[in-house]
């Protein structure tokens, strides 16, 4: 009887040598005459162990990591495919600490299946939800996703049910679902896991949403520096045409939907759902004025709901297991779960899905385990590049989009950014000032000057001329930026700046004056 060993194919795991390992693996079973099937899976969000090797054996999924190709042959010799010890030996994949503690929904099957064997899918639960809805009314599936409290994981967290009612309602010889997966925010990779990892889950959300909307065709926007996402969600769309999942007969059903994958180039400006919708239509990446709204006049001036990725992969799992059982995780108005990317200077980085409610301090200090340099942690920063620098003082802020607000920060895309005792807060200050100017699309002024004026002021501070002036004036850039720019790229850059003014004023303070030399 063949033996499963899993490699992932995600992309985190093949810039840790994946690839090598894997093919290790195949020329020491031949070598051995060992009969094993390889599968290249997604990965389980423990970057820290990649590649991280499994073999399934009768007492369940035993885990071996961080493996090198060089180790492969002390494996084999070790016996691991019984799952004996080794000194890389973690034991059962799903007893690791930090998988264990998860309450995986959205990401329940990736790293679990071959990403791109749909067979693999359904044996773990893919379509149930797909099948509920097409027993269902439009109406019926735009309340349940209402119901379930899901909100816009891309970064504002508008509730995702009104955006699909009003696109549902809308009048129009064609509707769209756009799958915004352009993923540009520093220390996030949540969608690219699941593309690279769970493509299908993706595929089912998207036709629930043209069902549930009365959209016939989808486009999933994707950055050109995801060659491996790109890859696989084109190799799924493919099958799940060929397999009747797509098409003019969705699973047999009088619905018609389809997919199709479009890459940008790569702008971070274009994560903003309008800039996305002109590139998306082969135009230049520029933030369109609203209203009106993508979900009255979006791509090609039709109804179109613009949902991120795993906004999308969300909606199976609610259709299939029911409003209230997604509803009941979580806290306040942030229902479900979320999946939260941590990175930076940490020990255990990688993606750590759970109800809202976490306290940062847990996600940090807890699951991430403190910084990877063994230094105090200084400075944490959720939301991306456009986040808020939170310190330790903030750390008993629970993960929640209000409670995060009220403490004049944002959760955006769940990504969190390790920062130790060593980070100069002015710098990174200066960054976003930086970041903002060279992303800027330059079609509003606020955003266009402010941002190089912003980067301008904060080097004249740290020169030591007039502190107090400075600082003044940058606090009323930013909050000419916060209130008049176009979008959320010149509206968003005064968080980490003024947080970091805030909470770390000592680090806007002029260096003293070296004393004359005698």
């Amino acid at each position: 009887m063949s033996t499963k060993i899993y490699v992932p194919c995600d992309a985190a795991a093949r810039a840790l040598g994946a690839d090598d390992v894997a093919a290790a693996i195949v020329r020491e079973a031949k070598a051995r005459d060992l009969d094993v099937t390889l599968v290249r899976n997604g990965s389980r969000g423990m970057i820290w162990l990649e590649p991280l090797v499994e073999v399934e054996t009768p007492q369940g999924r035993v885990a071996y990591g961080p493996v090198s190709a060089g180790e492969v042959a002390s494996l084999f010799k070790s016996g691991f495919l019984d799952g004996s010890g080794h000194a890389l030996f973690c034991g059962r994949t799903e007893e690791i600490p930090f998988l264990k503690k998860q309450t995986r929904l959205t990401f329940a099957r990736c790293g679990v299946v071959d990403p791109l064997s749909l067979d693999d899918y359904e044996a773990h639960g893919g379509l149930a939800g797909l099948r509920r809805a097409l027993e269902m009314t439009p109406e019926n599936i735009v309340v349940t996703v209402t119901e379930s409290g899901l909100r816009g994981r891309g970064g504002a967290g508008f509730p995702t049910g009104i955006k699909w009612k009003t696109v549902l309602e809308a009048a129009g010889p064609q509707k769209y679902i756009v799958c915004n997966a352009d993923e540009g925010d520093s220390g996030t990779f949540a969608d690219r896991m699941i593309m690279e990892g769970d493509p299908f889950v993706l595929i089912e959300g998207m036709t629930i949403a043209g069902i549930a909307t009365g959209a016939a065709k989808g486009y999933i926007y994707l950055r050109s520096e995801y060659p491996d996402a790109i890859r696989t969600m084109g190799a799924a769309i493919d099958i799940a045409r060929e397999r009747g999942l797509l098409g003019g007969k969705v699973l047999g059903s009088g619905h018609t939907f389809d997919i199709e994958v479009r890459v940008g180039a790569g702008a971070y400006v274009c994560g903003e759902e309008t800039s996305l919708l002109n590139s998306l239509e082969g135009k230049r990446g520029v933030v369109r004025a609203k209203p009106p709204l993508p979900a009255l006049q979006g791509f090609l001036g039709r109804p179109t709901v613009v949902n991120n990725v795993i906004s999308l992969a969300s909606v199976p799992v609610i259709l299939d297991k029911g409003a209230e059982h997604y509803r009941d995780f979580g806290m306040g108005r942030s229902r479900g779960t979320i999946p939260i990317q941590i990175a930076g200077n940490v020990k255990h980085g990688g993606l750590f899905e759970a109800a809202f409610g976490m306290t940062l301090g847990e996600i940090v200090d807890g699951i991430g385990g403190g910084t990877a340099s063994g230094r105090p942690v200084r400075a944490v920063q959720v939301g991306g590049p456009l986040g808020a620098y939170f310190p330790r003082e903030l750390f008993d802020t629970p993960f929640d989009y209000e409670a995060f607000a009220a403490k004049d920060g944002l959760i955006g895309h769940a990504g969190i950014v390790v920062f130790d005792d060593s980070v100069n807060m002015l710098a990174q200050a200066r960054f976003a000032f930086e970041f903002c100017a060279i992303e800027s699309c330059g079609k509003c002024t606020p955003c266009r000057i402010g941002a190089v004026r912003g980067a301008e002021t904060l080097d004249k501070l740290a020169s030591g001329a007039d502190p107090a002036g400075q600082k003044a004036l940058v606090a009323d850039l930013c909050n000419t930026m916060k209130f008049g720019s176009l979008c959320a790229l010149g509206g968003f850059t005064p968080y980490p700046v003024m947080s970091a003014m805030t909470h770390f004023p000592e680090d806007f303070k002029p260096a003293p004056m070296a004393e004359a030399a005698e």
